[in-house]
């Protein structure tokens, strides 16, 4: 009676495996942790720069309109003699439109004045217009074009970043996640296997077992003691390595405290199957990686249209209203118009354009290759969404079977303890069903962690982490 009643408390420890006990532990769960990547992460604060940088550069071309001023005085006397005095300041005002206004006073005199210019008081308001090369598009104008392409696309980039940062994230964190799994598991069974031994030690002491019993139970506690090392050892890894992606708010390293433990209710809740293929144009459209190449091709475009002006000649004309006085275009007609004015062209036409040809055609090529890897881009972005999608399916189907599995090894353990109540078992056999149960639990934990995993890197794929 003793004895059967011995046996049945080992079978009953053999068979409830007990979870550590999570006493002044603190869970972290995953949204904590990303929350933290993206506020304090430098390389989340870098990405964040790219759009600052832009937004300066968008302020750098837009100041190329700016108005000026400008002012151009001298004077000359030697030995008693006013040579000349000469005071000219102007205004320039660069438009959109590529007409550059400009309005003036002139202020000159002297005993030795150059006689093209206007001696005492005048005025005047005039315009410098391109007419060939810079008419449609020029530096200025290009500059600004591509400065308002490049904020965007820097939008796009710093998602891209963070979609990069956040999947390796979420990977730490899963494998982190799956550490402590393991090293739970592996502390259940060693504390089994431990009152297993004290029990079987102290029926052999009353000549209850066999001293083999007392080996193999220790054995056992060994081979467990083993591996609840060793887990222990990845779990302290794998906090390392999520520790890399925690820092404060005044981006200072922050190590993982060792009373915090993960989230893993979720390795055993069925998360809803995301299905991407059914929306694949839209969430390629809204890809950041391949909008940020979009927009680069836009800017690469701009640039081919301002090199296609090299091949015009250089056409300026400059035109200007003269007053006297400071009085701008007082009695403005016709006669006025004949007698008071200032105008001029100059022309500049590169007889082979072999300079124009070639920056043009350097400016196709360039475009010509950016959409070749765009293509190429949203192909393999198309595929790899596709790949983690079969992947996350397959690998439900496989955690799935490893449950029924999983039933299946416990109910022979069950049935292994019996016999051994009944003596038609031994130790042995009880030891090596629960080994099994233990495999297959450990293969559960690491398919969830792939299957964990692979839902984040389809996020990924289609650009969704953010």
């Amino acid at each position: 009676m003793e004895r059967n009643k011995f046996l049945f408390t080992v079978a009953m420890l053999v068979t409830v495996i007990p979870l550590t006990a999570q006493e002044g532990r603190q869970v972290f769960g995953p949204e904590a942790v990303i929350d933290m990547v993206r506020r304090n992460h430098p390389v989340a604060k870098q990405a964040a720069l790219l759009v600052n940088k832009a937004d300066a550069e968008l302020l750098l071309a837009r100041g190329a309109f700016d108005p000026a001023f400008e002012l151009d005085a001298s004077r000359k006397t030697f030995d008693g003699k006013n040579y000349y005095y000469y005071s000219n300041p102007q205004l320039q005002i660069p438009t959109a439109a590529a007409v550059t206004l400009k309005a003036g006073t002139e202020s000159n005199g002297g005993d030795l004045l150059s006689p093209e210019v206007t001696r005492g008081r005048s005025s005047y308001l005039g315009l410098e217009l391109p007419l060939g090369n810079g008419l449609l598009l020029d530096k200025r104008r290009a500059a600004l074009q591509q400065a308002k392409i490049l904020q965007n696309q820097s939008e796009q980039e710093r998602k891209n970043v963070l979609n990069n940062l956040l999947l390796d994230a979420y990977t730490a964190y899963w494998q982190w996640a799956g550490a402590h799994q393991l090293y739970t598991i592996y502390s259940g069974f060693l504390a089994n296997a431990q009152q297993r031994q004290n029990l079987v030690r102290n029926a052999y002491i009353h000549g209850d077992r066999s001293v083999m019993d007392t080996v193999e139970s220790y054995t056992q506690l060994q081979q467990y003691r083993l591996q609840q090392t060793e887990a222990k050892q990845k779990l302290n890894n794998a906090a390392i390595s999520l520790s890399y992606f925690l820092w404060q708010d005044d981006t200072t390293a922050y190590q993982l405290p060792e009373h915090y433990v993960p989230d893993t209710t979720r390795f055993n809740a069925r998360e809803e199957d995301q299905v991407l293929e059914e929306n694949m144009a839209i969430i390629l459209a809204q890809h950041p990686l391949l909008k940020s190449a979009e927009y680069k091709i836009s800017s690469m475009e701009t640039e081919k249209r301002l090199k296609l002006q090299g091949l015009l000649p250089y056409v300026s004309l400059k035109a200007n209203v003269l007053s006297k006085e400071y009085g701008f275009v007082k009695g403005l007609d016709a006669a006025y118009l004949q007698n008071n004015y200032k105008w001029g062209v100059s022309v500049q036409l590169p007889l082979f354009l072999r300079q124009g040809r070639g920056e043009y055609k350097k400016a196709q090529i360039k475009l010509k290759e950016t959409q070749l890897e765009l293509s190429a881009k949203r192909w393999q972005l198309e595929n790899k969404i596709r790949y983690y999608q079969n992947e996350r399916s397959r690998l439900l189907e496989q955690w799935e079977l490893t449950r029924s599995l999983q039933n299946n090894y416990r109910q022979l353990l069950r049935n292994e303890e019996l016999k051994f109540i009944q003596g038609e078992s031994s130790l042995f056999l009880v030891n090596s069903r629960e080994t099994k149960l233990l495999e297959i639990l450990q293969k559960q934990t690491q398919l969830r962690i792939k299957y964990l995993t692979a839902g984040y890197e389809l996020r990924w794929a289609g650009g969704m982490l953010d």
